[in-house]
């Protein structure tokens, strides 16, 4: 009896454990279908297209369009020997790598798997064509091989080019997009060409209101994998249409230096990225000038004005501060202030120290017998009412700090004539920052504040001649120093560049003025 009774308990047991073992099975296949539901639902409601605009297009030909639109956009299409990364340091694109021979010479190593959409190869012809057919025309590029005396093609794969000068930081010139020699073999080298490309998309159709792109087989980073199958660019008669477009909601993105954008797109519904623009305005003091020579005056004047004052009255808050040429972001300066701050009371205090005394509002110093009143001449450009307007809001804020400025609206001619005669007390400047980060207009030779040192030559130099990127930092760092303790220039703003792009684009988004698409790879919708 107790024989037949453990035997239907161990029964009953076993019965047990195989229930167990075929729910637990079940569940375990439930799961592995929910979680492949899930997957699948997720690739499906995944959207690999999105829409871009170009208003007032002219040609996808990037050489030949003067249309920043176009430009943005071709860099999906065409590439650079050198690019440069989202903090302006350059970086090989079609160029392997580059070496500096003597002050003139450059030698490029070209990649060599790189095919054309079409399949053909990319060799040093299409350098070679490339920058021959940028030295004749008209392009926006063209005055990035203006120093290029000729370029020898040393084999299919390497290139020397052989500048008609010293140009610091040259590689940053190389960042015009490269054409196929073999392309317009036998083809017209006009703007309503599409040209072939190398990069990750190409050009698949074009039609008289919008262009297709789609991915580039042939294209050589085999180690990006791209998310987007499409990327459709309507083609607008105006900007005005395109900013109204995105407005409602059809346009994935839009870039542009139009401080005024929220007044066309509005404040909502969208998500942006503001950043310091290429616009850069400042204040050169002429350091051959009796009284700016004195180092005490120029720190006197740069902890006079109020920036924020400048930007609030001027701009309506649509520019940012800056203080100095390279706190856009670059590299190679970064983290760094060189700006001595609005600080009335310490320009005050600077100058008595320096034996200035203020009398009658005014200050005023004796020297060898002779006592005079700190007075300047500010030079402006009369044809650009906002920058006189800058120059009257300056001078309001000296004046009432006890230095009187007397303003000088130049012609156009003029003006320049007295920038390049060196012809002026103050002046006020506007400047489009290049892509290189070079700051001979500075500190080079005949800079506009006539400031130079044995120090500055030699940091100068360095900078140049050195390939060593800590080195090279620490040269920069230097000069901001000296920008900020012996204020041979007062940094004032920058405009802003804005990308505005759709809440729904899902990935990194992190543009700057010279590429909106770092990190395209990611996106979709």
């Amino acid at each position: 009896m107790k024989s037949n009774r453990f035997k239907y308990v161990f029964v009953a047991f076993v019965i047990a454990i195989m229930i167990f073992a075929i729910f637990k099975f079940r569940s375990e296949q439930e799961k592995q279908k929910a979680e492949q539901t899930q997957v699948q639902t997720s690739t499906e409601q995944k959207n690999t297209q999105i829409t871009l605009g170009i208003s007032s297009f002219d040609s996808m030909n990037p050489i030949l369009s003067q249309n920043k639109n176009v430009q943005d956009i071709s860099r999906l299409i065409y590439e650079p020997l050198i690019s440069l990364t989202s903090d302006y340091k350059a970086e090989g694109c079609l160029a392997k790598e580059w070496a500096k021979q003597g002050t003139t010479s450059y030698l490029i190593k070209l990649k060599e798997t790189i095919r054309w959409s079409d399949g053909e190869k990319f060799t040093a012809d299409d350098v070679k064509f490339t920058i021959d057919k940028l030295k004749e025309g008209n392009s926006i590029y063209s005055s990035q091989v203006q120093a290029i005396s000729s370029i020898d093609i040393v084999d299919d794969y390497t290139v020397k080019i052989n500048l008609s000068e010293e140009v610091p930081f040259f590689e940053y010139q190389l960042t015009f997009p490269i054409m196929s020699s073999q392309y317009f073999l036998d083809k017209e080298f006009n703007p309503n060409i599409v040209p072939v490309g190398t990069g990750m998309y190409k050009v698949s159709d074009i039609q008289s209101s919008y262009l297709v792109l789609t991915k580039n087989e042939s294209w050589w980073n085999t180690k990006v994998s791209l998310t987007l199958d499409k990327i459709t660019v309507n083609l607008y008669s105006s900007i005005g249409e395109m900013y109204n477009t995105f407005k409602m909601g059809n346009l994935d993105m839009i870039a542009t230096q139009n401080s005024n954008l929220q007044d066309y797109i509005g404040v909502i519904g969208y998500a942006a990225k503001e950043m310091k623009g290429r616009e850069h305005d400042f204040l050169a003091f002429n350091t051959q000038n009796y009284f700016l020579s004195k180092t005490e005056v120029r720190k006197a004047i740069s902890y006079s004005v109020d920036k924020a004052n400048l930007i609030s009255s001027i701009f309506n808050n649509r520019y940012e501060i800056s203080s100095f040429p390279l706190d856009y972001g670059s590299w190679l300066y970064q983290e760094q202030n060189a700006s001595l701050g609005y600080n009335p009371e310490q320009a005050k205090q600077i100058l008595t120290e320096n034996g200035w005394t203020f009398r009658n509002q005014y200050w005023q110093k004796t020297e060898n017998y002779k006592t005079q009143k700190l007075t300047l001449n500010l030079l402006v450009k009369a044809s650009d009412s906002t920058r006189v307007a800058v120059a009257q809001n300056i001078k309001a804020q000296l004046d009432a700090q006890g230095i009187y400025i007397n303003i000088i609206q130049a012609s156009n001619e003029q003006y320049n004539t007295f920038l390049t005669n060196k012809n002026y007390d103050i002046a006020l400047c506007s400047m489009n920052l290049s892509i290189s980060p070079n700051l001979t207009t500075f500190f080079g030779n005949n800079n506009l504040a006539n400031y130079q040192t044995e120090e500055t030559t030699n940091l100068m130099n360095e900078i140049k001649n050195t390939t060593d990127e800590t080195i090279m930092k620490n040269d920069v760092k230097r000069l901001g120093e000296i920008y900020k303790n012996e204020a041979p220039y007062l940094s004032l703003y920058n405009n802003k560049f804005i990308v505005a792009y759709s809440t729904g684009l899902v990935g990194e988004v992190t543009p700057n003025w010279y590429n909106l698409f770092y990190h395209i790879e990611g996106w979709y919708k």
